[in-house]
């Protein structure tokens, strides 16, 4: 059984790196494209410098998201790697949808990170804060472009995770 661990969570939520869009290749089987590829390192810095190493990271089962994850991971060098779960509910997502995913997660997960989509990802960062720092809020609302993350802090256990109790700590968008 695990233990339900006390204190403060953080939740990061990234939208995948630039993707290409080569003819007759269906949505899900988009590759990341030479930004992308460029970029998705880049996330992976930031959140070794950021000090934000997920313990867990929940993936849309879409090859974009996969191969953001598995380039910003490389260069986060985490040892252990996080543990990584695929989820085919990531695909496409509503925030509604997103936010039941969330809740799911073990209570022993201090940082979790999710790579999803837009709308989804963006409307769920929105629903989320209920107070944000400087001016991460605005840039989030503005506009979540590719690579972007958002890094929201939670009190309690992730089955809780409610609308507009989360505290948005920063916004950024890494370019490699």
């Amino acid at each position: 059984m695990r233990r339900r661990r006390e204190g403060p969570r953080r939740l990061v939520v990234l939208r995948h790196a630039k993707s290409a869009w080569p003819p007759d290749v269906p949505d899900h089987d988009r590759p990341l494209g030479p930004r992308g590829r460029r970029d998705a390192p880049a996330v992976g810095h930031w959140l070794r410098e950021a000090e934000h190493i997920p313990d867990l990271v929940i993936c849309s089962t879409s090859r974009r998201t996969q191969e953001t994850w598995e380039l910003a991971a490389e260069a986060l060098g985490a040892t252990p790697p996080p543990t990584v779960r695929l989820d085919e509910r990531v695909y496409a997502a509503t925030a509604r949808a997103l936010l039941d995913v969330l809740r799911e997660a073990p209570d022993d997960v201090a940082t979790l990170l999710l790579v999803g989509h837009n709308p989804g990802v963006q409307d769920l960062v929105l629903r989320l804060t209920g107070e944000a720092r400087a001016d991460a809020l605005l840039r989030a609302a503005d506009k979540f472009p590719t690579s972007a993350l958002a890094v929201l802090a939670w009190p309690g256990f992730w089955s809780s995770l409610a609308p507009e109790r989360a505290r948005l700590d920063d916004f950024a968008i890494p370019r490699g």
